[in-house]
């Protein structure tokens, strides 16, 4: 079962939407990703995941590969990434003043 979480910048309410398990995925014959999200039968053929990240510098979103992990922002080249699902506490790259917080209401359950 995958869960959704919102975290919200606490001075500009920014809100970013995570899911906790990544976007698995495995190869096609075209050499291609094909996404598995959760309730797809075929998850169990999933080689690697695509999990979403911040750039805590820039703002920037992107994935990161399990199996070609990056360590830098792929936009601005800055070390300070997390993973969208470990924002909690982290500071906003937005308006630069706020940290995120789980908004404890709202989730999703697919």
């Amino acid at each position: 079962m995958a869960e959704a979480r919102f975290f919200v910048c606490t001075a500009c309410s920014k809100t970013v939407e995570a899911w906790d398990d990544g976007n698995p995925y495995w190869i096609v014959e075209s050499g291609g990703k094909h996404y598995a999200y959760h309730p797809d039968p075929d998850r169990d053929r999933c080689i690697g995941n695509d999990s979403p990240h911040l750039c805590l510098a820039c703002g920037s979103e992107f994935n990161v590969d399990s199996r070609d992990p990056v360590d830098r922002c792929t936009a601005c080249g800055s070390a300070d990434i997390r993973r969208l699902s470990a924002l909690d506490g982290e500071p906003c790259p937005w308006c630069k003043r706020g940290r995120f917080q789980i908004d404890p209401e709202p989730f999703l359950i697919c």
